[in-house]
């Protein structure tokens, strides 16, 4: 490897997925250029006005906003929410909850409980399997026998 590497560049709308905001609420300079990693790594790690500002007040984009409502991206839409939300417009979503919202509550706690059941399972089967293999290699070798 060479030491004068250049560094990895992406997208203005990569660079602002990453950071958690929405890409349209950005300043200009930041959506015409292009983000190198160490630049993203700098601005992750002390974070200018405006970045503090949209992460704290939005608006959000989706994949937030369903974070933030405690529903899924699919259950935003399914909902009618198919623009980014501010902080209010979450924290009223919040206080009055709508009632597609508390039936997408409801789906994603259900989608949870299976996903839980399922990994569970998933490590019995394990657990099982282990200690199915752990008796096999106790069992003593019978003498004139060989392993097989």
């Amino acid at each position: 490897m060479s030491s004068n590497r250049t560094d990895q560049t992406m997208k203005p709308a990569t660079a602002a997925k990453k950071l958690g905001v929405y890409l349209p609420a950005t300043p200009a300079a930041f959506q015409e250029g292009v983000v190198t990693r160490s630049e993203l790594n700098a601005l992750q790690a002390d974070p200018p006005e405006w970045l503090r500002t949209l992460r704290g007040e939005g608006p959000h984009p989706r994949p937030v906003v369903a974070a933030k409502l405690g529903v899924s991206i699919a259950g935003l839409a399914r909902g009618g929410v198919t623009d980014a939300l501010t902080t209010a417009e979450i924290d009223a979503l919040k206080a009055d909850p709508p009632e597609w919202l508390q039936q997408e509550r409801a789906t994603q706690a259900e989608v949870r409980k299976e996903a839980a059941r399922v990994k569970e399972q998933q490590e019995q089967k394990e657990r099982k399997a282990q200690q199915q293999e752990q008796q096999k290699d106790r069992r003593p070798q019978r003498p004139g026998r060989r392993a097989g």
